[in-house]
């Protein structure tokens, strides 16, 4: 008999049938009744508590992911490390700059060109990070050869190439990297003052990644503001995006170093932009709109330690349609927030359930970031959370 294709309760009768214990032998080494374990055998009564789970697999001498039906690996981390290894040569790459023969190949087409960086973004914002991966390496070759073969055409696409690398590194806990590739963006969008300011919201993540705060907020906002319309009633949708996801970006880093005014004052200001951007759009890959920046009040408000406040505006604006209009990532992103939110208001349950959503929406936010990982295994160790969080806990070889 295959145990790992049976429901929790037939697997539990299996394994204490394997270890030839009576229900009555069960229960009491568990310290429950007999009717209680024939309920949860028949599937009649759920395994709600991870406390619970580990009393039983204890009892049956097997790790609870084998109760599970999972075994303990954490999953991708070899081969992400070797995918960032490639992207890590691709950046490394001087062969262009230097004219060596080894660069010589076809040049893409703009039109082909412009495709594969556009199926790169929609590849990331759909949080499938191990394609993204295999993307990266060959498109930051070919927009390299573009751009050197003709620098006018080839420009928005290299600039767009390394910020998509530079996102994706940034969610791998490759924030160092991630400022080779950021830095190669702003060097190539010099001049270009649109180009500048998206290349800048990367640049603000990757600041914010390796904890300088202070210089992720002073070079959003100088790039907010070189972006900013002279009159924000008539400025254009794509421009109010770009300048109101710099004030986000700024308002995250003044949270981070515990600016409360300075946070309200900016996401205030950039809530004016998304009144007039709208909902339902994605101007320079930014999702900019009301919604976005209200999930952005999340994430600030944990970071200021206002768990109260950051609960709220997460169940407040996951209630919209809109929030279903997001890219699964910007959602999956968010709900690992929501999780620290709840951690902070010590309600390990409800942090438990948003990370479960967020493995729904995306299962790469969780399994190839580190940062999501660290904070499932924070709420899986509280013996209230929920019991199908450990089942993703095992799989993320965090239990």
């Amino acid at each position: 008999m295959d145990s790992d294709r049976l429901p929790i309760g037939r697997r539990v009768a299996y394994w204490r049938g394997r270890r030839k214990l009576s229900q009555q032998v069960f229960a009491d080494r568990l310290g429950k009744s007999k009717s209680w374990v024939d309920k949860v055998e028949r599937g009649v009564r759920s395994l709600d508590r991870v406390s619970t789970l580990r009393d039983i697999a204890a009892v049956l001498r097997i790790d609870t992911a084998v109760l599970l039906g999972r075994d303990a690996q954490p999953v991708g981390v070899p081969e992400r490390g070797e995918g960032v290894e490639r992207i890590r040569a691709a950046l490394s790459a001087y062969e262009i700059a230097l004219a060596r023969p080894v660069i010589r190949g076809p040049v893409l087409p703009a039109d082909r060109l412009a495709r594969q960086v556009a199926h790169a973004w929609t590849t990331f914002q759909h949080a499938r990070y191990p394609q993204v991966i295999d993307l990266v390496p060959e498109l930051l070759a070919d927009a390299q050869r573009a751009h050197a073969r003709g620098p006018g055409e080839g420009r928005v696409p290299l600039v767009e190439a390394y910020r998509v690398t530079a996102s994706l590194l940034v969610k791998l806990g490759e924030a160092d990297l991630g400022w080779l590739a950021v830095d190669r963006a702003m060097a190539a969008a010099t001049g270009d003052r649109v180009l500048v300011a998206a290349a800048a919201v990367q640049l603000g993540q990757v600041l914010r990644a390796s904890g300088r705060v202070r210089a992720a907020k002073s070079t959003t906002l100088a790039a907010a503001y070189r972006i900013a319309p002279f009159d924000p009633d008539i400025g254009s949708p794509p421009e109010l995006s770009l300048c109101g996801t710099l004030l986000v970006q700024a308002a995250l880093a003044a949270a981070r170093a515990g600016d409360d005014r300075a946070t309200a004052d900016l996401i205030g200001e950039a809530a004016g932009m998304a009144g007039r951007v709208g909902e339902g759009h994605d101007h320079h890959r930014t999702g900019f709109g009301p919604t976005a920046v209200d999930l952005a009040r999340v994430a600030a408000a944990v970071d200021l330690g206002e768990a109260r406040d950051a609960v709220a505006w997460h169940e407040k604006t996951t209630q919209r349609d809109a929030w279903r209009w997001l890219p699964p990532e910007h959602r999956a992103a968010h709900l690992f927030d929501a999780a620290r939110a709840y951690l902070q208001a010590d309600d390990p349950i409800n942090a438990g359930r948003v990370l479960i959503d967020a493995d729904r929406t995306a299962p790469a936010e969780l399994r190839h970031r580190p940062a999501a990982r660290e904070v499932v295994a924070r709420v899986v160790r509280d013996p209230h959370a929920p019991a199908m969080l450990i089942q993703l806990a095992a799989t993320l070889g965090v239990t």
